[in-house]
């Protein structure tokens, strides 16, 4: 066999090879999925993102992160409301300590708000799924993280089904409900959205209490 044929002949296994080394090891896939529908005013969503990049550079949430088998983690993040309008705002970023926290929160504040309406879950839920999959990862968990303050009401697929084809390919969905004085919100949130081995709701009794709800749920789903 000449060498340039025993050269062609190589050539898929070695596109196979650097594909396979493309994909990023990381101990958890995480996207925070946030709630940015109409009734989420400019004040609150300000709160909301400042939540996020102050959670996830947590001493706390840090920790959590070097403490894992790699101590990277990939995070992302989505808003989402409009039927089908889910957005990608921050892709994925690989989070190992304070200073590509920082960065990553940096790009969640400067990242523009998404047009959405409504409160699409299922369709959120859809995109995040998406997101997951096609990721450039190789991780040891799957996670999407959606933090909202009300049902789902016009997804256009309904979210237990949107969740449930999500568990199948192996992702865990946790829920942060944003109370506020609507107490069946936990409850809707356990029986229409969360779903997987170990799945839960955290709760922020109020926006105020978002950052906190937050950090002590990055906490459970980095640990």
């Amino acid at each position: 066999m000449t060498p340039r044929r025993s050269a062609l002949l190589a050539a898929p296994a070695l596109l196979i090879a650097t594909h396979a080394r493309a994909a990023e090891p990381v101990d958890v896939a995480l996207v925070l999925a946030a709630d940015a529908s109409g009734s989420i005013d400019a004040d609150e969503y300000r709160l909301q993102k400042e939540g996020i990049a102050e959670a996830v550079a947590d001493a706390r949430v840090l920790a959590g992160i070097r403490a894992g088998p790699l101590g990277r983690v990939a995070l992302a993040y989505v808003e989402w409301g409009a039927p089908g309008g889910a957005a990608t705002m921050v892709r994925w970023m690989i989070v190992s300590g304070a200073e590509s926290a920082a960065a990553f929160g940096r790009s969640v504040m400067a990242a523009p708000r998404s047009v959405q309406s409504w409160n699409a879950i299922g369709d959120a839920i859809d995109h995040c799924a998406a997101l997951i999959l096609d990721a450039p990862l190789e991780p040891t968990r799957k996670v999407i993280d959606i933090s909202g303050d009300a049902g789902d009401m016009r997804s256009n697929r309904p979210a237990p089904e949107a969740r449930d084809a999500a568990v199948a390919r192996g992702i865990q969905i946790n829920a942060l409900a944003i109370v506020e004085g609507r107490e069946t919100l936990v409850l809707s949130y356990e029986t229409t959205v969360i779903g997987g081995p170990g799945a839960f709701v955290e709760t922020a009794p109020t926006r105020a209490e978002f950052t906190a709800a937050l950090r002590r749920k990055l906490i459970r789903e980095i640990a």
